[in-house]
């Protein structure tokens, strides 16, 4: 019987997180020849969430959980699971029931076809806040004509994926992660499966706009240096431009004398430059930052509380001949 890990990221998902299990083991249930285990990662929650995962588990020995001394993110999240996971395949998904669990047996499906990765991407974005909907779209669009890696429109994290898969995912253990961009990078056949949007019914979302821009900006500093490049060739220009210049104007006052340069002129050049100089900053900024955070090697995550240690230890007793 082949065996397959469920990573759940949480936080504050108490609302969610029951009803989660009982649609999963519905969908499951009807899959012959496979043993489901769940990795549920409590991100820190200030909810109720860690005390559900722990009567999940009491209740259900396949139910299995990590909790985070302080919230570290959804990408800890997703990174603790998958470090966690031992199955011969494993899934990534939401707990808010917006990765419809009806797709799992697709992705079974995928998988034993030989695909190394079974991936969801929305094929509509109905329900969701049109500027929110516009900035993902300008987002995708941005990154793919800078980075070499090309990740598709509307790709989300729910995806299967083969344990080689797993392994070279956590083969990447930078501070800073972007999985989108990590799941690109590595490789891999993987198949794309498309579904409709689902409204989120049960809790709130975590996600505001300042932090999905954040987001996005460690999205693109994270795999491509081409603003860096833009920087350096708009600066070049910029000089060449300004030798032009000061080239005309020196044969100008040579020619025709001494002229009164122009407020507004120089205004805009002024502030056109300074802006420059600032924006360009800004992006070296960002690159500094990750190198920063980077250097320091601090860990991914922190964790509290697990029950995966009893769990091991009480399969290996129940394993070893010298107990029986």
């Amino acid at each position: 019987m082949k065996t397959v890990d469920i990573v759940v990221p949480c936080y504050n998902e108490a609302e969610a997180v029951e009803a989660f299990l009982q649609e999963t083991e519905r969908v499951t249930a009807s899959l012959g020849g496979y043993r489901f285990s769940y990795i549920f990662v409590d991100d820190g929650s200030r909810d109720a969430t860690l005390s559900l995962l722990r009567k999940m588990q009491q209740e259900n020995e396949r139910v299995h959980y990590l909790s985070f001394s302080r919230n570290f993110g959804k990408e800890a999240a997703m990174y603790a699971g998958l470090q966690h996971t031992e199955g011969d395949y494993v899934i990534v998904m939401d707990a808010d029931l917006q990765h419809p669990p009806a797709l799992i047996p697709q992705m079974v499906e995928q998988i034993e076809a030989g695909h190394d990765c079974a991936a969801a991407c929305r094929s509509t974005r109905d329900g969701e806040k049109g500027l929110r909907s516009l900035f993902s779209r300008l987002f995708y669009r941005f990154s793919n004509s800078l980075s070499d890696v090309k990740m598709p429109q509307n790709a989300v994290d729910f995806r299967m994926m083969t344990r080689q898969m797993v392994d070279a995912i956590l083969s990447l253990s930078e501070v800073e992660r972007f999985s989108k961009g990590i799941f690109v990078w590595v490789g891999f056949d993987t198949v794309w499966i498309p579904y409709e949007n689902v409204e989120r019914t049960l809790g709130t979302s975590k996600w505001s706009f300042r932090g999905l821009l954040k987001y996005a900006i460690d999205g693109i500093t994270s795999f491509t240096i081409k603003p860096l490049k833009l920087i350096r060739n708009f600066g070049a220009l910029l000089f060449v431009i300004s030798l032009i210049y000061i080239l005309i104007t020196l044969i100008k006052t040579l020619v025709m004398g001494i002229d009164v340069p122009g407020y507004a002129s120089l205004l805009c050049v002024t502030l056109f430059l300074g802006g420059t100089v600032q924006l360009s900053i800004g992006v070296v900024g960002e690159y500094i930052a990750h190198i920063y955070l980077e250097a320091k090697d601090r860990p991914v995550y922190i964790l509290k509380e697990t029950d995966l240690a009893a769990a091991k230890a009480k399969n290996d007793r129940a394993e070893d001949p010298a107990d029986a």
